[in-house]
């Protein structure tokens, strides 16, 4: 079964978000999976690969913190590259919001269905 819209956007804009909120401040995987979870109801499941991949393409570091109230924390910090890679990315998503937008809001009239059809089949035909 295909994927919806919304799956795809969510895939495509989930690494433009962590970078996001590991601008605002450091922050530990599963913060990151819950506030995602909140804002756009993204799995936790899809964080880990993520994160270390964005480790892995040193976008992010790590380091860990005590804690008092079990295991040592993982925390994610931005790197330079990842903040570069934030700059590109937010200038990427808001020219491409903006193309959709434009494409959404044209004054032209669309195409009828009909004619559609028809230029496919004379196509077809040639």
């Amino acid at each position: 079964m295909p994927e919806t819209i919304e799956i795809q956007l969510k895939k495509g804009v989930l690494t433009l978000c962590v970078l996001a909120l590991l601008n605002r401040r450091e922050s530990y995987a599963y913060e990151i999976a819950a506030t995602l979870a909140d804002a756009i109801d993204m799995g936790e499941g899809t964080i880990y690969p993520l994160m270390r991949r964005m480790q892995s393409d040193g976008q992010v570091e790590t380091y860990l913190v005590e804690s008092s109230a079990g295991p040592s924390r993982k925390y994610y910090r931005l790197t330079d590259a990842g903040r570069r890679a934030l700059e590109v990315q937010t200038a990427e998503w808001r020219d491409f919001v903006t193309a959709v937008e434009g494409v959404m809001n044209a004054d032209a009239d669309p195409a009828p269905p009909v004619a559609i059809a028809e230029t496919a089949e004379r196509g077809a035909e040639q």
